[in-house]
């Protein structure tokens, strides 16, 4: 049995738990090692890591498929913030 288990709210003087806004999910993927290997130097070439590259394929097979939902934002920008305006 897990220890991990939810705490149930509304019991008891404790305040219920503050909820995170939603996370990403985390996936386990097997591949052909060789399909990693031309993976990883695809995302290379496009400066994203591995992870970033199949998201990107995910979404843009999904949005040609007609089944991206529409809830499904834009992924999150990595890398170094644009400089301010006016800023050095």
């Amino acid at each position: 049995m897990s220890t991990d288990a939810p705490r149930e709210t509304g019991s008891g003087n404790e305040p219920a738990p503050a909820r995170r806004p939603q996370q990403r999910k985390q996936v386990l993927l097997r591949l052909d090692p060789l399909i990693h290997d031309a993976l990883a130097r695809w995302a290379g070439d496009e400066l994203r890591s591995a992870n970033a590259q199949i998201e990107f394929l995910l979404r843009k097979a999904l949005s040609e498929a007609g089944r991206l939902p529409k809830g499904a934002g834009a992924p999150p920008r990595r890398g170094r913030p644009p400089k301010e305006p006016g800023g050095e």
